[in-house]
């Protein structure tokens, strides 16, 4: 998509404002992934001067959070390249989060007031999220409330913005939107999650089953600990470097008792009520007038439909 070519550019443009040469070095070794947000943007307030700055906005935010995700996390790498806190140190990856962070606000500021309420508010429940991630690492969490709780501040809440504040400047249904928007995030970390499983490590690009092994009880585990008649042995392996018998043991499990089928499907039915939510959208558009919203909202249904449908 060459409307994505311009929401870097625009991030550049920001950058350049801040007349920081460190800065503009930093950006450039930032490494760049799908831009899911700015694609859903896009698809549904269309391509124009604000909507390409609320993707510039909205990338800046995920991208100083994934800075301060990768000193948490101690992480070395970020989509295949090197981190930025690998390539310099920690305290410049916290900086450059920061500088990120607050030159979105401050173009934030210059938006529609429900958009830019929207977004940072989105930013604080991710912050909230992060830290909600951390804790959870301590113990063993048994709790699927927790979990679903922390992924939706982490992961959803930003997308939800985004999908709501694009339906904002396009004078469309927010709501539906916003549902649409906190099903996709809550889907895509769950297939995150679950992909962590079921794919090999050549595939992730890191070890399979890392998340376990780095605390973090994601929904598999939290269906398998509730359905196995004796915790003792997966609570045993928590936090620990798993060996393949041991590896093969929780997967065998997890087919046994369909934790890992029915966390699939779990993630399947929110994406399909997100379908439903802009299918009704659709619908309700009169024909003669609405061959965009058509065509949008068809796209929409395309990128849940792709995630949701994919081999695991």
């Amino acid at each position: 998509m060459e409307e994505l070519q311009e929401v870097k550019n625009k991030i550049k443009s920001f950058i350049e404002e801040c007349n920081d040469e460190k800065s503009l070095e930093l950006l450039d070794k930032l490494a760049t992934g799908k831009m899911l947000r700015s694609k859903l943007i896009l698809k549904i307030a269309g391509v124009n001067e604000e909507s390409i700055k609320l993707c510039a906005v909205v990338e800046m935010i995920h991208a100083a959070s994934l800075l301060h995700d990768d000193v948490i996390d101690e992480a070395d790498t970020r989509r295949g390249k090197p981190s930025i806190n690998a390539l310099y140190d920690n305290k410049t990856s916290i900086m450059f989060g920061d500088v990120l962070y607050s030159k979105a606000f401050t173009e934030l500021s210059q938006m529609n007031r429900d958009v830019a309420y929207n977004v940072s508010n989105a930013v604080t429940l991710l912050s909230i999220g992060e830290m909600l991630d951390v804790n959870l690492t301590n113990e063993f969490n048994s709790s699927y409330d927790k979990y679903l709780d922390m992924i939706y501040k982490k992961t959803a809440s930003l997308i939800e913005a985004s999908a709501k504040s694009a339906a904002i400047l396009a004078g469309l249904d927010k709501e539906k939107y916003a549902l649409y928007g906190k099903n996709l995030g809550l889907a895509f970390q769950m297939i995150d999650d679950i992909l962590d499983i079921t794919q090999d490590s050549a595939t992730l690009g890191k070890p399979a089953m890392l998340d376990f092994v780095e605390g973090k009880v994601t929904i598999p585990y939290l269906l398998l600990h509730e359905r196995l008649e004796d915790k003792t042995k997966l609570e045993s392996l928590y936090k620990k470097e798993l060996s393949q018998d041991e590896s093969s043991w929780i997967k065998e499990q997890m087919i046994s008792t369909n934790a890992l089928a029915d966390s699939i499907a779990k993630a399947k039915e929110l994406g399909v009520e997100a379908i439903e939510a802009v299918k009704e959208e659709m619908e309700s558009s009169d024909s003669m007038s609405e061959e965009g919203s058509s065509n949008r909202n068809e796209s929409l249904v395309q990128i849940m439909s792709a995630m949701i449908e994919r081999e695991f």
